[in-house]
């Protein structure tokens, strides 16, 4: 029987071998730990968009949790700003409620603002901590024109008051009060009536 003798490489392919095995352990090595961490990381846009400079997240929400482990806070100057945002868009809302019932021929067009003022408010108690405070109603005119031009005065002014408190905040706060700044300026426009306008 002939005698089977094995296959034995070069000795410089046999150290080649070697070497590629060494690389391919140590590159093994490196990527695991980088695959995991990158397994337990979540893909969360709100994170890193910033709060009021503190680095936090979408709604001035701190990163790290709190010495207990607790949940993240919103910071205090955010929570104020937007609460008094809050309160000014309630009584927008509660003026275009008021303004309709006294004349009813402008509801249809109120309704895109009051809508819009809907919108606003459920957008600024996503923010933890944010609440209304009661405020006195706005005084609602005598005619409806005079009552039209009221309510766009009172966009343009509450437009004004959340361009400056936006200006005091960064990260999605700041885009936030920016927003309803835009969509108010916008209305006043929208809502001054044609006389005002010629005389403007």
């Amino acid at each position: 029987m002939p005698e089977r003798r094995l296959l034995q490489l070069p000795p410089s392919r046999r150290t080649l071998s070697r070497r590629a095995l060494t690389r391919a352990a140590v590159v093994t090595v490196a990527l695991v730990p980088s695959a995991a961490a990158l397994a337990g990381c979540k893909d969360d846009p709100s994170a890193g968009t910033g709060g009021s400079g503190n680095g936090g997240g979408a709604n001035g929400t701190t990163t790290s949790p709190g010495p207990t482990g607790e949940t993240p806070t919103v910071d205090p100057a955010v929570v104020a700003a937007l609460s008094t945002a809050a309160t000014q868009v309630t009584q927008l809302s509660q003026l275009y409620a008021n303004v309709s019932r006294k004349f009813p021929a402008l509801r249809a067009q109120l309704a895109a603002g009051a809508k819009y003022h809907v919108s606003h408010l459920a957008k600024l108690k996503e923010t933890a901590g944010v609440t209304t405070k009661a405020a006195a109603p706005l005084a609602v005119a005598t005619t409806s024109q005079a009552a039209l031009a009221a309510i766009a005065k009172q966009e343009k002014a509450t437009a004004a008051i959340h361009a400056t408190a936006a200006a005091k905040l960064s990260g999605a706060p700041a885009r936030l009060l920016a927003e309803l700044a835009a969509a108010e300026t916008q209305l006043g426009i929208t809502l001054t009536p044609a006389s005002k306008k010629a005389n403007a």
